[in-house]
C-alpha cells in the first residue's frame, strides 16, 4: 500500500481526534458490529469505558466514511482524515487533523499540530530541533481561510546535512529529514545536535540559577553544575583559585620569612636595611598578593554589600582591606599617626604579613573547599560512567553492527554479550543469562534473565548472551532517572537548616558589632600601642568568624548521603524526607508487591458449568484492563495455554475489588467477595484442598451468578521476614494492609512474624488507616507499590515507593527503592539516622566553633592569660572550619548501611 493511500483512508481516533492508519493500527475495538481504531492503548481504554460519551461527540469537523482496505464491508471506521488537509506532526511525524487537533503551538510566524500533550511538551523544550526537520508539511492559517501546506524546505530553515534514520527500520539512512522510504514514519537524525545549556546554581542557595560559572550573590560561594556529568570537569572556580593560591603562596612565603626573622633579637633586618625600607619591601611583596590573589574576595564583599545580603567575603574583604590600607598609609604616611599607633622603632607597624597571609590562606581554603566539594557528587559520577558509549544493534535482516548509545531507538533489538553492560532499559526476547544489577538496585546476587525478563541499562551480564528489545531512552531510562531524582534531593533543603539560615541571617551583622565593639575596648584600656593593638584584635575578629561552615553543615551532608543511596538503590526524592525518616516509629507495608514478589501465578482454576479454558478466557479478556498483579498473573496463564481473548465493552474497574464488563454479549464480574456481594452473588467457600498457604481467590460470575474460582499464589520474598526482624530491632512497629481475605492475610502475617494486619481493605481506606496512625501521634512511613497506593504515600510523613511498581506510586513517594525490597527501607532508614547524625556534628563544630573562636580572637584570654590571637591564625581556622565541615560530610560516603 502506498503512502498516498494511507493518508486518504485514515481513520480518526474518537477520542483524541488524531489519525491512525487502519492497516497498521495495534489498537481496535469492535463495538456495535463496528470497528473503532485507537492511536494507542489509553485511548482504547477511556473509550472502553464511556464508549457512548466519544461517540455521541466526534470532533468537530469530522466527517464519516468506511475503510476497505482488504476488509468486509461490515467494518466501519471511525471519521476519516482528507489527504488535503492532514498534516505531520513535527515531533513524531503522525498524521494529525488540523481542524481537530487538540494540541497546537504558534511558533516562528508558523502554527504546529501535534498528536498529544507529549508531543507538544518535547518540541516546546526544543523548538529548533524539530523545527530544521519538519518531515511533510506543517498546515497553518492562510489568508484566504483554508489552510496553507508549508514543507520544512520552504520554511527558510537551512538545508540539513546531517544523516537521519528510522526508529523502526535500522537500516534506512538518508541525508536530510523526511519520511521513511519503508514505512512511511519520519526519519530522526542519527546525531541529535547537542545542548549545551548548563545551569548552575548554590549549594547553600538552591534558589539561585544562572547560565554561567560565577559566585553565589547571597553568600558568594563558587556556583556549581545542576546537573552532574559523566566525566568530572574541572571547575574553572577551582582553576582560578588554585592559581592564585600558588602565585601568591610564591610571595606570601618570603614576606613572612623577614617578618619572622626581624621578630628576633636585635631586629636584624631593619639594623640591615635603611630606616622604612623593610615596610616598602613588604608593600611590594603584598600588594599583587592583596589586590591581585584576594580580589574575588572584595568582588564578593562589595556584591554582598549592593545585595545587602553580608557574608563570608564581607569579613574577609574588610578584614584584609583595613589591614592592607592601614598599612599602606603608614608606610608612605608615617608622621601623621599619634603616639598611641607607634611601635618600640617609633614608627607605626605595619601589618603586610598578616594581610597577604590571610589571603593567601582564605585561598587556600578555597581550594580545598573547591576539591571536597567535588566529590560530594562522586557516587552519582560513577554511576554515570556506568553507561556503556555503544550498543550492538540487531538489524532486521540478521546483521549487527555497534552503533552510538544516542542513536538507539524505542523498538530497536539490541544483543548484549556475555561482560557487557547492558546499553538500555528493555525486555529480553531471546536467550538467557545472570544479570549483576548490585550498581543500581544494590543486589550483591546476579538476577537470572530469561525472555520477557526485564533488564535495567548500565547493569552487567555475566553469563549468556541475549537480545533484548529497547523499551526506555535517553532521560527515560532507569539510570537517567535516579541522576535526576538524586540531583533534585541535593538541591532541597531540610528542615534542620532553618535553624542554621536563622544564625546566618544575623551573624555577619552581630560579627562586625563585634569587631566594632574590640577595637573600641581595645583602644581605650588596650596595652600601648593600643590603637595597633585594637585594629589587630578588630581585624582578627573579622577574619576567624565563618558563616560557611554554618551554612555547608546541611547542604553537604544530604548531596553526600543521597548519593551513597542511590549507589545501593534507596532514592531519596527530598531532604525533608531524609530528615523524617529517621523519627519514623510506624510502618505501614501493602502486602502484593511488597512484603510479596508482585509477581503470582495460577495454581488452580475451579469453573461451575464451564470449561476451564472457557473461564480462564473470559476472565482474562475482563483483567486486560486492569494493571493489578493477580490480574497479570491470569494474563500470564492465558498466553502459556495458548487462549485467545475477546475484546471487552463497558469495561469498569471496581477499585480495590475487581473489574467487570461485557465479553462476547455475557455480563462478566471477576474480583474478590466483596465485589460478589455488591452484585449479590452467592459465592460457596472454597475447599481447603484449593488453598495453599498465602493463596487468593478470585471470583468469577456470569449475569449475576456465580461461574467458579480461580486461585493465585503470590510467593512471599525471601527478604521480607529478615527486613522485617530488623525494622522491629529498630523499635518500629509494622501494620500490614490488604485488600485480600483475611484467611490469606492471616497466613502472610503469621510467616512474617506481623502481629498488626488489616484484611479486605479498599484504596480509600489505607490513607484513613495511615491518617488514624498519624492521630494517635504517630510518625507513619507507608511502603506500597501500586496505583491504589498513591494516596496512602502521599498522606503519610514519608511515603515509600517499590521501584517495581507504577510510576504514579514513584511519583508521590519521598522516597523510591529500586529494587522493591524491604531491605531498602532497612537501609534508608539506617542512611537517615547515619546522615542526621552528621548534620548535628557539622551543626555543633559550626556553632561551636564561632562561638569560641569569635570571643578569643576579641581577646577575652588577655586579662587572664595574657593571650592574643593573631590575625594570621584566624584566617587559618577559618579556612580549614569550612574544610571540616565538608571532610565529616564525606564520611557518609563509607557509612554501612
Amino acid at each position: 500500500m502506498s503512502d498516498a493511500v494511507g493518508h486518504e483512508q485514515a481513520a480518526l481516533d474518537p477520542v483524541c481526534g488524531m489519525a491512525v492508519n487502519p492497516a497498521t493500527a495495534r489498537h481496535k475495538l469492535e463495538h456495535d458490529g463496528k470497528t473503532i481504531y485507537f492511536c494507542c492503548g489509553g485511548c482504547l481504554e477511556k473509550f472502553r469505558a464511556e464508549p457512548e460519551k466519544f461517540l455521541t461527540q466526534r470532533p468537530s469537523g469530522a466527517s464519516t466514511g468506511r475503510v476497505t482496505l482488504g476488509m468486509s464491508n461490515a467494518v466501519l471506521s471511525a471519521p476519516m482524515v482528507p489527504s488535503a488537509l492532514a498534516v505531520k506532526d513535527p515531533v513524531c511525524g503522525m498524521d494529525v487533523d488540523p481542524t481537530a487537533a487538540q494540541h497546537t503551538l504558534e511558533y516562528a510566524g508558523k502554527t504546529f499540530y501535534f498528536c498529544s500533550a507529549h508531543c507538544l511538551k518535547k518540541f516546546r523544550n526544543n523548538p529548533e530541533h524539530f523545527f530544521g526537520g519538519t518531515p511533510g508539511a506543517t498546515a497553518v492559517p492562510s489568508s484566504m481561510g483554508g489552510l496553507t501546506q508549508i514543507s520544512a524546505g520552504s520554511s527558510g530553515i537551512e538545508h540539513d546535512e546531517r544523516h537521519y534514520i528510522c526508529p523502526m527500520c535500522p537500516d534506512v539512512r538518508e541525508v536530510g529529514a523526511g519520511p521513511c522510504p519503508s514505512c512511511g514514519m519520519a526519519l530522526e537524525p542519527e546525531s541529535p545536535l547537542p545542548t549545551t545549556k548548563i545551569e548552575y546554581t548554590c549549594p547553600m542557595h538552591p534558589e539561585i540559577a544562572r547560565t554561567e560559572p560565577g559566585s553565589c550573590p547571597i553568600c558568594g560561594m563558587a556556583l556549581e553544575p545542576k546537573t552532574v556529568t559523566a566525566t568530572e570537569e574541572q571547575s574553572p572556580e577551582l582553576l582560578d583559585m588554585t592559581r592564585r593560591f600558588w602565585i601568591s603562596l610564591a610571595l606570601t612565603a618570603p614576606l613572612l620569612i623577614v617578618a619572622m626573622v626581624d621578630m628576633l633579637p636585635g631586629m636584624p633586618v631593619q639594623h640591615v636595611l635603611p630606616v622604612g625600607w623593610l615596610a616598602w619591601i613588604e608593600l611590594i611583596l603584598a600588594t599583587p598578593v592583596v589586590l591581585w590573589g584576594g580580589w574575588p574576595f572584595f568582588q564578593r564583599g562589595w556584591t554582598s554589600i549592593v545585595n545587602r545580603s553580608t557574608n563570608m567575603f564581607t569579613l574577609i574583604a574588610m578584614g584584609t582591606g583595613v589591614s592592607y590600607l592601614y598599612s599602606l598609609v603608614a608606610t608612605a604616611f608615617p608622621q601623621i599617626f599619634p603616639e598611641s599607633f607607634r611601635g618600640m622603632g617609633g614608627r607605626p607597624d605595619v601589618y603586610f604579613e598578616a594581610a597577604a597571609a590571610i589571603t593567601t590562606l582564605v585561598l587556600l581554603g578555597q581550594v580545598l573547599e573547591l576539591r571536597a566539594r567535588g566529590r560530594t557528587s562522586s557516587a552519582i559520577r560513577a554511576l554515570l560512567n556506568l553507561s556503556p558509549r555503544t550498543a550492538r544493534l540487531v538489524a532486521g535482516n540478521g546483521e549487527e553492527r555497534d552503533i552510538p548509545l544516542e542513536q538507539v531507538h524505542v523498538g530497536n533489538r539490541l544483543r548484549v554479550r556475555p561482560g557487557e553492560r547492558v546499553p538500555i532499559d528493555g525486555e529480553v526476547v531471546e536467550g538467557s543469562s545472570a544479570v549483576d544489577e548490585s550498581m543500581i538496585t544494590g543486589e550483591s546476587l546476579p538476577v537470572a534473565k530469561s525472555v520477557g525478563s526485564k533488564v535495567i541499562g548500565a547493569t552487567v551480564n555475566r553469563t549468556g548472551s541475549f537480545i533484548l528489545r529497547a523499551e526506555r531512552i535517553g532521560s527515560e531510562t532507569m539510570l537517567a532517572r535516579i541522576v535526576q531524582l538524586v540531583g533534585q534531593a541535593q538541591r532541597s533543603r531540610a528542615p534542620i537548616q532553618r535553624l542554621a539560615d536563622k544564625v546566618a541571617a544575623w551573624f555577619v551583622p552581630a560579627v562586625i558589632g563585634v569587631a566594632a565593639l574590640t577595637f573600641l575596648v581595645w583602644g581605650l584600656v588596650g596595652p600601648q600601642p593600643r590603637l595597633a593593638h585594637a585594629l589587630v584584635n578588630a581585624v582578627a575578629v573579622l577574619i576567624i568568624a565563618c558563616p560557611c561552615a554554618l551554612g555547608l553543615a546541611t547542604p553537604m551532608s544530604i548531596m553526600v548521603s543521597t548519593g551513597r543511596g542511590a549507589s545501593l538503590g534507596v532514592l531519596i526524592r527530598n531532604a525533608e524526607a531524609l530528615e523524617r525518616l529517621e523519627k519514623v516509629d510506624t510502618l505501614v507495608v501493602d502486602k502484593t508487591g511488597t512484603l510479596t514478589k508482585g509477581k503470582p501465578s495460577v495454581t488452580s482454576v475451579v469453573p461451575i458449568g464451564l470449561e476451564k479454558r472457557e473461564l480462564l478466557r473470559i476472565v482474562g479478556s475482563v483483567e486486560r484492563g486492569s494493571e493489578h498483579p493477580l490480574a497479570a498473573a491470569i494474563l500470564a496463564d492465558t498466553e502459556e495455554k495458548g487462549i485467545a481473548l475477546s475484546d471487552v465493552s463497558e469495561f469498569q474497574s471496581h477499585a480495590g475489588r475487581g473489574a467487570s464488563g461485557m465479553v462476547d454479549g455475557k455480563q462478566v464480574a471477576v474480583g474478590n467477595r466483596q465485589l460478589m456481594d455488591e452484585l449479590q452473588v452467592s459465592v460457596p467457600e472454597v475447599p481447603e484442598t484449593y488453598l495453599g498457604a498465602g493463596e487468593t481467590e478470585i471470583y468469577v460470575s456470569l449475569h449475576n451468578r456465580f461461574a467458579g474460582w480461580i486461585v493465585v499464589a503470590d510467593p512471599i520474598k525471601d527478604t521480607s521476614l529478615q527486613a522485617i526482624r530488623d525494622l522491629r530491632d529498630q523499635g518500629i512497629r509494622v501494620v500490614m494492609l490488604t485488600g485480600d481475605n483475611q484467611a490469606t492475610a492471616e497466613n502472610v502475617a503469621g510467616k512474617l512474624g506481623i502481629s498488626e494486619f488489616e484484611a479486605e481493605v479498599l484504596p480509600e481506606k489505607k490513607s484513613e488507616i495511615v491518617q488514624r496512625l498519624q492521630q494517635e501521634g504517630r510518625v507513619v512511613a507507608m511502603a506500597g507499590d501500586g496505583v491504589n497506593d498513591a494516596p496512602a504515600l502521599a498522606v503519610a510523613d514519608v511515603g515509600i515507593a517499590m521501584g517495581t511498581g507504577t510510576d504514579i506510586a514513584m511519583e508521590s513517594g519521598g522516597v523510591t527503592l529500586v529494587k522493591g525490597d524491604l531491605v531498602g527501607i532497612v537501609r534508608a532508614r539506617r542512611l537517615s539516622e547515619a546522615t542526621m547524625r552528621n548534620i548535628r556534628q557539622n551543626l555543633f563544630f559550626a556553632f561551636v566553633y564561632n562561638s569560641l573562636g569569635v570571643p578569643i580572637a576579641a581577646g577575652v584570654l588577655y586579662p587572664f592569660f595574657g593571650l592574643r590571637l593573631s590575625p594570621i591564625l584566624a584566617a587559618a581556622a577559618m579556612s580549614f572550619s569550612s574544610v571540616s565541615v565538608i571532610t565529616n560530610s564525606l564520611r557518609l560516603r563509607k557509612v554501612k548501611l
